[in-house]
């Protein structure tokens, strides 16, 4: 009997350790994507990143250029802002000394020719008031500070120029200067204090006058009034 067992143990086919090898390879294939799907994966993959990529490329590129612009915008402001303070911090104090400087002008004019040619005192006064004055002078020549003094029969320039009066002349054209009360200063190109002066006016022309700024002849000297009147009316003069 052991015999027969040992024979029937013997005769029993194995079990196969390892399953078929196309079974193997149909399992596999069944898990992983086709061939020609794994390549449009692949290739549409790397197409959008790049796009995404571009697109932070440019955002970026904008922001530099745009920082690099107002780099430089704040860079010509601050430059400008400070040769601006470094012409213009002493107007106030400028416009302090014009009125110094026009006591100095004063004080010369004033003086006698006569008395200082003939008298030592004055002339060393007159000196040194002169000395003052040049010295001032100097002072704002070094600090771009220049006087605006117009000369009769110059244009007028509202830029510069004051005007205080008209003055009616037939000398000087009308719209010039005819009379300079007091000079101007400019700092740099900017405008200090202008000049007063009277601008000329042309003389009226009335109807019938003989010469410019006469009066109508028979106006106020008993002869007929210079105004046109009707049959039946009266012009009551003595208001």
């Amino acid at each position: 009997m052991n015999q027969d067992k040992q024979r029937a143990e013997t005769e029993m086919p194995e079990a196969p350790d390892e399953a078929p090898e196309g079974a193997r390879q149909a399992d596999e294939a069944v898990g992983q994507p086709a061939p020609e799907a794994a390549e449009t994966a692949g290739a549409a993959e790397p197409t959008a990143r790049e796009a995404e990529l571009e697109m932070e490329l440019e955002d970026t590129r904008g922001r530099l250029l745009r920082a690099l612009a107002d780099a430089e915008n704040l860079r010509r402001r601050t430059a400008r802002e400070l040769e601006e303070a470094r012409k213009y911090a002493i107007t106030g104090f400028a416009r302090e000394l014009l009125e110094v400087a026009d006591n100095l002008s004063r004080a010369l004019e004033s003086i006698p020719p006569r008395a200082r040619d003939e008298i030592d005192f004055i002339r060393n006064l007159a000196d040194g008031v002169a000395m003052t004055e040049r010295a001032l002078t100097s002072c704002f020549e070094r600090h771009q500070i220049a006087k605006v003094t117009p000369e009769p029969g110059e244009k007028f320039d509202h830029n510069r120029h004051q005007a205080m009066f008209e003055v009616t002349t037939d000398r000087q054209a009308p719209g010039t200067i005819a009379q300079v009360l007091q000079p101007g200063y400019v700092i740099a190109d900017r405008l200090l204090r202008p000049a007063l002066v009277g601008v000329a006016k042309a003389p009226a022309n009335d109807a019938g006058s003989g010469e410019a700024g006469e009066p109508t002849a028979g106006a106020g000297s008993g002869g007929e009034p210079p105004f046109e009147t009707r049959p039946g009316e009266r012009i009551d003069t003595t208001a």
